[in-house]
């Protein structure tokens, strides 16, 4: 018999917003792990490999739409051996960050705040059920930054949160 395989596609939609205190971690009832890195960083898509906690994944996203907010995300779970293994084939440049999830009012943020290179960046992202949905914000949460491409983590692993100052002079 012949093997199949049968691959999901799903719509993400999410918000990014920068945090300004560390109150969400009162609130956090997760706290993860995560080391990723990227196996492809092309403008038309990303193929991320990703370590959290015992798990590890690859998920290929594509492009986003012009607000930022959706595209087209597919996520699979493999071996974290095998995860492992295939960071060491990424492109240069990695991320480590550690994710809190914080309910709020009938949401979930997942609040990563990043180290390594990235020291000093905290970012939270809500995932939506559709783009014009309304989101509750906390008073930790601060900018939204959904339409700054600057912010994605394929971006960061490139261009670190630590270089942009030294960068901008």
């Amino acid at each position: 018999m012949q093997g199949f395989l049968l691959i999901i596609y799903m719509v993400e939609i999410e918000r990014k917003f920068l945090v300004n205190s560390t109150d969400f971690k009162a609130q956090a009832t997760a706290k993860l792990s995560i080391a990723q890195g990227y196996l492809n960083t092309h403008p038309e898509r990303t193929v991320r490999v990703r370590v959290q906690g015992e798990c590890g994944y690859i998920t290929i996203k594509g492009k986003g739409n012009q607000s930022g907010t959706t595209r087209l995300e597919w996520e699979t779970a493999i071996n974290v051996i095998e995860a492992k293994s295939l960071l060491a084939l990424c492109e240069p440049g990695s991320i480590q960050k550690t994710r809190y999830l914080v309910p709020y009012k009938n949401q979930t943020f997942e609040v990563d705040v990043f180290a390594g290179d990235n020291t000093g960046l905290i970012v939270a992202e809500i995932e939506l059920t559709h783009e014009d949905q309304v989101v509750e914000k906390p008073d930790w949460l601060g900018k939204e930054v959904t339409q700054e491409s600057k912010y994605y983590n394929a971006s960061l692993s490139k261009r670190p949160f630590m270089a942009w100052e030294q960068q901008s002079e």
